[in-house]
């Protein structure tokens, strides 16, 4: 059998380059997508994958693109917070397209491959905020939300071709995406940057620890699996216990 490729967005830090390292260990091609060059190459290099320098936000540079990879794992993104009347537009607009219509382009790339093939999975790297909103991160959850809606629609399209599409949602997880944030909460918040965590970012979380990318990239081993060919249209919680108040 061919070996399957794993193709992963913001695969070089995070949760993407836990998932891309996962993917090489069990087995799988993996590409790295990533905007910057030597961790993406330094990653690929040490996993024996292949790294694609790519600016997701371009999307212009992706409406006639071709994928043929076997597994499409939309994890990139960034985070930008501030009040809704403070938010810079062109914020709002670079997050929707790096975190929605990038998705929309890749996963739209991808099917004809997968649908050639009769198995594809797709997996988008949502968030407990593609369920449940918070204040001043009014592009992110909004993306997220479209995020959801995507990829049910790509489940319900991808179904008589053996295509399955899930998104997983976790909360905080310990990436530097998380830890980015942590200036930007204190100074909205009006408190130490000390008490962002524990204070802000767990506060809903029955389980009171960040999550770690690992865990996230043993989810998304499940569900490209073969024992997921039944899980699809679905939103998997991993939140500590946040969704379920």
């Amino acid at each position: 059998m061919t070996r399957r490729t794993v193709l992963v967005t913001g695969g070089a830090s995070g949760i993407g380059e836990a998932v891309a390292r996962r993917s090489a260990q069990d087995g799988y091609r993996v590409i790295v997508a990533d905007r910057d060059a030597g961790p993406a190459e330094r990653l690929a290099a040490e996993i024996g994958g292949e790294a694609w320098v790519v600016d997701l936000s371009d999307t212009a540079a992706l409406e006639e693109l071709q994928l043929e990879c076997d597994v499409l794992v939309n994890n990139a993104g960034i985070q930008r917070v501030a009040p809704i009347h403070e938010y810079v537009v062109e914020d709002f607009r670079l997050i929707h397209r790096l975190m929605l219509e990038s998705p929309f382009l890749l996963v739209r790339a991808a099917l004809p491959h997968m649908y050639a093939q009769g198995w594809g999975r797709i997996v988008n790297v949502s968030s407990a905020h593609g369920l449940r909103a918070s204040e001043f991160k009014s592009a992110y959850v909004s993306a997220k939300h479209g995020l959801e809606g995507l990829s049910k629609v790509a489940a319900l399209e991808g179904a008589p071709h053996g295509v399955t599409s899930n998104c997983v949602n976790p909360g905080y997880v310990r990436t530097p995406l998380v830890e980015s944030q942590i200036a930007d909460q204190a100074r909205t918040h009006g408190i130490p940057e000390s008490e962002v965590v524990s204070g802000i970012m767990l506060t809903r979380s029955a389980v009171k620890r960040m999550i770690e990318p690992a865990e996230v990239a043993a989810l998304v081993a499940f569900l490209v699996s073969d024992d997921a060919g039944m899980v699809t249209g679905a939103s998997y919680v991993m939140d500590g216990g946040w969704t379920a108040q």
